[in-house]
Formats: structure tokens, sequence, C-alpha cells
């Protein structure tokens, strides 16, 4: 299967706070919060929902196309992307603008606050399918990017005929209530976690009933109490994988849709395509990094016998041929 992968391409600057951030933030205070964290520890690493999601995808076979725009930095990364079994044919560098940056501080609860530079980022809307991917794609994944890009994306997934993943997730704050409706009236599967859904049907007013006879299947991520998934008429409740350590928990639903995604792929059943999504997401959860931990096919498909019962559904990557 020809997977398009459209998002931000980014660099991550990950830090460590040895505390708890609600033991810092006064309620009766939020409305005018000035508060600063001194952090431990600060790693740079690759990253961007696009490449994240996609590596994982590359881990487990398959050869996923990255669309996005990065800077003038990007030289190493995409050569690295590339030994990886990422396509980056459809990465633009812009020579006059860094590539995007996250900034994530992560406290001892694994609660998170972050800000995002977007870089070249903001000129993925200059971008277009038809242009830079044409004639490449069964499936295109909408992740987080610029908010032009993504309605831009859609729009032509719309007029092309391609079905399309809609992952708004961070970019549910800044996409309108219409842009949203747009996006997800015409899906082929709706990925948001369980907050980032409650802010979808408080812009658009529509009820959870609502948003399902829009799209075509929804998957609500609920952190340790694993997802639910509610694709073709099923609905599934897919357990989380323990992780043998819980290292930061940056990139882990990148890592959950690269694994599901696979699944698909490979015409799997959804509660194994969720199930795999499961296990690569407890596979970054025990790293410090969105691309830093490794596995082979073979590996992935005997951790997984190791929690669940696949009845013979991963015996292609069982045997190190799918």
């Amino acid at each position: 299967m020809r997977i398009i992968i459209s998002g931000s391409i980014a660099f991550d600057y990950l830090m460590s706070f040895p505390g708890r951030f609600r033991e810092h933030i006064l309620p009766d205070q939020i409305d005018h919060l000035s508060v600063s964290f001194l952090v431990d520890t600060m790693e740079k690493r690759r990253g961007g929902v696009a490449p994240n999601i996609a590596y994982t995808l590359a881990l487990l076979g398959e050869r996923p196309l990255v669309m996005g725009t990065a800077g003038q930095d990007f030289a190493e990364y995409r050569a690295w992307l590339e030994a990886q079994g990422v396509d980056t044919g459809a990465i633009v560098e812009i020579p006059d603008l860094f590539t995007a940056s996250f900034f994530v501080t992560t406290d001892l609860d694994n609660n998170q606050m972050a800000s995002f530079y977007t870089g070249a980022m903001a000129l993925a809307h200059q971008l277009t399918i038809a242009e830079h991917a044409a004639g490449r794609a069964d499936l295109v994944v909408i992740s987080p990017d610029d908010p032009l890009a993504m309605v831009g994306r859609a729009q032509e997934c719309v007029a092309l005929g391609i079905p399309y993943v809609y992952d708004p997730s961070q970019q549910v704050i800044r996409l309108t209530a219409e842009e949203l409706a747009a996006g997800i009236a015409h899906c082929f599967l709706l990925i948001v976690n369980e907050y980032e859904f409650d802010m979808i049907q408080k812009k658009t007013g529509w009820t959870e009933a609502e948003v399902l006879a829009q799209a075509g299947g929804l998957i609500i991520t609920m952190g340790d109490r694993g997802s639910n998934l509610r694709v073709g008429g099923e609905e599934h409740q897919i357990p989380i994988v323990p992780p043998t350590r819980i290292a930061d928990p940056t990139g882990v639903g990148d890592a959950f849709r690269g694994g599901l995604l696979r699944g698909y792929s490979l015409g799997l059943p959804w509660d194994v395509s969720g199930r795999m999504g499961s296990l690569a997401a407890a596979y970054v959860m025990g790293q410090v990094g969105t691309q830093s931990h490794r596995y082979s096919p073979v590996e992935f498909a005997a951790r997984f016998r190791q929690h669940f019962d696949d009845e013979g559904a991963l015996d292609a990557l069982a045997r190190g041929d799918a």
C-alpha cells in the first residue's frame, strides 16, 4: 500500500522537570499565569509527527512517503530517514528558514508543557499532492501541520478521490470549527485523544453520534486505559502493552498511529491493528526520543505474541516476509 504521511517535520528539544507542574500552578492565579520551570536535562532529537509515524511504518516493513517542508538544516535528517526506509521525495527544503522545532518539558507524572516553532512548516500549504506525490497515494494521513496545509490537503484528497486519515491532534486548537467539520466530514478515519475529542465536540457542536455519522471511523486514544476503535460498525476496546520501562511519553501517539496503519496496510482485522498500535507505542515509551527505538518485524511479532493471541494474523511479520 502506498501511504503518504503529511505533517510537521521538526527537531524535538526534550526537557525533564524533577517535580510536578500541579504543585507550582495556583488555580486562583491562572488568569495571569507566570511560571518558570528549571529543568535538569535537555536532549535534541529528530521529530515531527509525519517522520515519527513514518519511522514506525518503516520499521514494520512499509516504505511511506513523507510530505512536508523542512529548513536549511535538514540535510542530515533527510539522509537518516532514507537510511531507515522512509521515502523523503515529497519533502521540500526551504533554504532561508530553519526546520520547525518542538520544545517540551515533562514532569514526574509524565505531564507535559510544550511550545512549537513553525519555521519552514509555515510554508507547507504551498505543497500539493498533485505536484509532489502524483499517482503515489492509496491513503493519505493528514497529521498536525501548518493549518492551511491541513485544510488544503483534505480538500485535495476529496477532489482526487483519495481516502485520508484525519489526525488533527495538536492543531485542534488552531483549526476553526468549520475547518474541523470539513476535515472530519470526508475522512476515512478520525484519530484523536480524549481531550482533543472533547475540544472537537465543543468547537463543532456535534455529539459523539454526529461525529460518527460524519467520519468513516473513530479512534480515541485514552492514555493508560488504551484506545477505543469504532470502525465498520464494530467497536473494539484496545488495551495498552505495558512498557518495559517508562522513559519519555513524547511520540507515543505517533507510534500508535504507525503500528495501526501497518496493520491496516496488511489487511489485518482492526482489533489486531489496534494492538499493533499499542505495542508500537510501548516501544517509544521506553526510550527518550521519538525515533530512538529499533526492532525488526520478526522481533515485533514475537513481542506481540507475548501479550496477545493474533490467531496467525502476524505470521507474515513473524517470518520476516511482510
